[in-house]
Formats: structure tokens, sequence, C-alpha cells
């Protein structure tokens, strides 16, 4: 298996250079495949400004094949092109936006299965604010203010992105809508990275960890497990 890295918002500036700068290298360096996934934010046709302001950011951190993927509906999703260019990716970043339609769009699609793929095959899967929702078992639509089953590459839990801002505030409601599930809320400027099983927090804020009636917050070098 590869690598997950969750982020908790505002990407592309500043503390966010730490994680996107192990990503790389844990993708293999400079000259490794970097495919940037806009879908999240179609619904209000901000995917291409997106889309480019991600390939700026990975390439002013050195990253030299980077590439926006135009998967903006079910359709691309099962588009086979798009899903080779997945499967050979190295680093694949989810972008933020609208939740529900990102999980939705990519779920059972083969756009999703090239990703699982490359996963298996050693690759970096990353994604910010929504982008990272959507890989926890469980995700939290809060326009429909509903909890949705996500994509489940990290079991028996779910994101509070935003945490510092807007995110803590969902805290206690996702509490009594996910009993026993792990709550993770990752502040802007923020992500954790899972190596061999093992959580690390890098970036300007941190991760704080809901289990229940017990809540952990980790800094920016922490490392904790998720059981």
């Amino acid at each position: 298996m590869g690598y997950l890295l969750l982020e908790g918002g505002a990407e592309f500036g500043g503390a966010m250079r730490e994680p996107d700068l192990r990503a790389i290298q844990l993708a293999g360096g400079p000259d490794a495949p970097i495919r940037i996934l806009p879908t999240a934010a179609a619904p209000d046709n901000n995917h291409v400004r997106a889309g480019n302001n991600g390939v700026r950011w990975f390439q002013s951190l050195g990253a030299r094949e980077v590439e926006s993927l135009p998967l903006i509906d079910k359709s691309n999703a099962n588009d086979s092109q798009i899903a080779d260019a997945l499967r050979a990716a190295k680093l694949i970043y989810l972008l933020g936006g609208f939740t529900h339609y990102l999980g939705q769009t990519l779920l059972g699609s083969k756009a999703w299965d090239a990703v699982l793929e490359a996963w298996e095959n050693g690759a970096v899967i990353a994604g910010s604010s929504a982008g990272a929702m959507v890989l926890c078992e469980h995700y939290y639509d809060p326009g429909r203010r509903k909890v949705e089953h996500g994509l489940n590459l990290v079991s028996n839990a779910c994101v509070l992105p935003h945490h510092n801002t807007f995110g803590k505030n969902w805290a206690d409601r996702l509490k009594a809508l996910l009993p026993g599930v792990v709550l993770l809320g990752i502040d802007e400027y923020t992500g954790m990275l899972m190596e061999a099983g093992e959580w690390t927090v890098y970036g300007g804020g941190g991760v704080t960890v809901y289990r229940g009636d017990e809540v952990k917050r980790y800094e920016n070098g922490q490392r904790f497990v998720l059981d």
C-alpha cells in the first residue's frame, strides 16, 4: 500500500509546503507524476481555476510533471483515458469544494478503481477539506446536514476540516450521529500523513482527535495511531 495525506483546508500556500513536500518525496521526488482532481470545484464552475492553482503550487515546490485532470462529472469519472492517467500517477490530490458531489462522482467509477490501484502500487493519495473528507469511511455533508458513506480509505473515521475556524462546531453533532467513530479535526494549513500505519502532523496548525468523550490534540511533528 501507499500513503495517505489528509489536509484541513486553505491548501496551496504557506505552511502547506511541509506536508506537500513530504508527499512529493514519498511519491518519488520531483519527477513523480502528480495528478490533481478538481472535481469538488465543478458545481460552481471553479474547477479550472482551482486545478490550475494546484498545478502552480506543486510546480513551485519543484514538481515537474503535474497535471489537473478534467474529471468534473460521472461521465468523466468513467473515461478510460482519465483512469489510465490516475493509474500511472504517484501522487493523486483531491481538491476541496462540494463534498457530496465529489463523493458521489467518484463512487463506483473507473477513476476511483484506478486511484485504488495506484495506491496499492505505492502512490500517495491526498485530499484537502472535501477531498480529505470523502477519503474516510464517513463524511458529513453540511449542505444536506447528513452523514454519508465515504470512499473508506480510512475506516471508522470522519474528518472535520477547517477545524480551527468552523469545523470544530460540527463535533458535538457528529459525536451524536456517529457514536464510536473517530473524528479527526484538522486545522487549516495542516496535514496528517500516514506512513506504515502511523500518522504524523505537518504544517501550521494541529489535529484534534475525538474518541467518544476523549479529546487529544497533536501538533506539528507529533505522531499518533488510529485504532
